[in-house]
């Protein structure tokens, strides 16, 4: 377990998130781009069982900043919050996307986590991520979602017509 950040750490943490705004988020992710990513979405969850969430997030509150309140930590609360755990067979996936610090967290329920291993979710936050930082937010975005397809469509392949359980439009926060 990590020691929590000193004051002037949270302080440097805080700074890019202060800088963060929902205008950047919309600049990063215009709506041509929500609307390419709510078609991969779609698309892929034909072709396998799973259910796919993408939250947006463009910046933490200085609150949870000051409250050391990390990636995961945050992509886990929205799992439950969107209620992405909410679905028949405990297939849902939530790939959370914190801009201010280009994090990338995936969260999987319970049946998509038993068989997918972590480096698996790791290479896709890292498409993501490598992307993030050359300012390709459109094209990295959905080269991970289509990897995410892949995989879940290879553990979790569909058995014809389903209902989609979650909507597949990004959350931008």
């Amino acid at each position: 377990m990590k020691a929590p950040a000193s004051f002037w750490q949270r302080c440097r943490r805080a700074l890019p998130h202060l800088r963060s705004t929902a205008a950047a988020a919309r600049a990063a992710f215009p709506d041509a781009s929500l609307h390419a990513i709510e078609q991969a979405i779609a698309q892929g969850e034909q072709t396998h069982t799973a259910e796919i969430r993408l939250i947006l997030e463009a910046s933490l509150g200085i609150g949870d900043i000051f409250r050391d309140v990390g990636n995961r930590q945050r992509a886990l609360t929205l799992f439950a919050q969107y209620g992405v755990w909410d679905t028949e067979e405990n297939c849902g996936v939530l790939i959370y996307v914190n801009l201010a610090e280009r994090q990338v967290d995936i969260v999987a329920d319970r049946n998509v986590g038993r068989r997918i291993a972590p480096a698996e979710w790791q290479a896709i936050c890292q498409t993501m991520t490598q992307g993030y930082a050359g300012g390709a937010y459109h094209d990295s975005t959905l080269r991970a979602i289509a990897a995410l397809n892949e995989l879940l469509r290879k553990h979790f392949p569909a058995d014809g017509a389903r209902p989609n359980q979650l909507p597949n439009q990004a959350i931008i926060i």
